[in-house]
């Protein structure tokens, strides 16, 4: 796929991996476009049912690569010389959809119309914490270190982070967390619930559970996805309503018909995509 990403797809699941393994695959400029690259395309690709994300080596992704702080030390007069108004506001820019380029790393896992499992080990702080918390859900190994890491070096999580954490954890951990940077394991992680499951073998696991999800009707999981997508921020009225716009598309379609029979004469299922 790139020098950052490769991507193999078998039965309907993508298995998506990090291999920039020699710097336990930290964000860099050439990861941040790999990972775009590689969501959009699987946004359309088809055949794809799942999605695993990984990360080779000792890590799942260490976050912003060092030489990015580097940089963002040089003092802010300099930078302001270059050009004061195209600093100011800068990623504030609106450039993919409602997020910027580097949210759009993470958030265009939670866009991809099909379910994706981060399975996390090593190390996950900062941006590579984030882009964990853009999957559906996330396998960890039990000693996994975590953190919202920003705080150490005078920042916010900026990669979706606050809008993703609020649904999954506490108010007060989450506020903790990210004022302290404290460093946590996988097994705090499950704990907390920013874990779905942790497990001394998250690849192994998450491409299990992708399989299974594969063998599904690809027209329900999407629609379960696009409701589940909708639920945080729907009104009852609307999210009620797109229930039931949903299923009527659902029932007597192929697929559906396909799922009742597969299993009334119980036998392998053969959907479409």
């Amino acid at each position: 796929m790139s020098e950052r990403i490769s991507l193999s797809i078998e039965g309907g699941v993508a298995d998506v991996r990090l291999t920039r393994a020699d710097k336990m695959n930290a964000l860099d400029d050439a990861m941040f476009e790999a990972l775009i690259s590689t969501g959009e395309r699987l946004s359309q690709e088809k055949g794809v049912r799942a999605v695993v994300i990984s990360g080779e080596g000792r890590a799942f992704c260490a976050g912003l690569d060092m030489g990015n702080f580097g940089r963002m030390a040089a003092p802010k007069e300099k930078e302001e010389s270059k050009s004061e108004s195209s600093m100011i506001g800068r990623l504030e820019k609106r450039t993919h959809g409602i997020a910027n380029r580097p949210q759009h790393a993470v958030w265009v896992w939670r866009e991809l119309p099909v379910p994706v499992i981060a399975a996390v080990h090593g190390t996950a702080f900062g941006g590579g914490f984030q882009l964990m918390l853009g999957a559906d859900m996330r396998y960890v190994a039990p000693d996994t270190r975590l953190s919202i890491m920003e705080i150490k070096w005078g920042l916010v999580p900026d990669m979706a982070g606050t809008q993703i954490m609020r649904h999954l954890v506490r108010e007060d951990i989450v506020r903790e967390l990210t004022y302290t940077g404290r460093i946590f394991s996988g097994e705090e992680a499950g704990q907390y619930g920013f874990a779905t499951r942790v497990t001394a073998n998250p690849r192994e696991e998450a491409l299990a559970t992708a399989r299974e999800i594969a063998g599904k009707s690809p027209d329900a999981i999407r629609a379960a996805k696009r409701l589940l997508n909708l639920a945080p921020v729907a009104e009852p009225v609307a999210g009620l309503i797109a229930e039931s716009v949903e299923q009527d598309r659902l029932i007597g379609s192929p697929n559906q018909i396909e799922a009742i029979m597969s299993n009334l004469e119980k036998r392998a299922a053969n959907y479409k995509d």
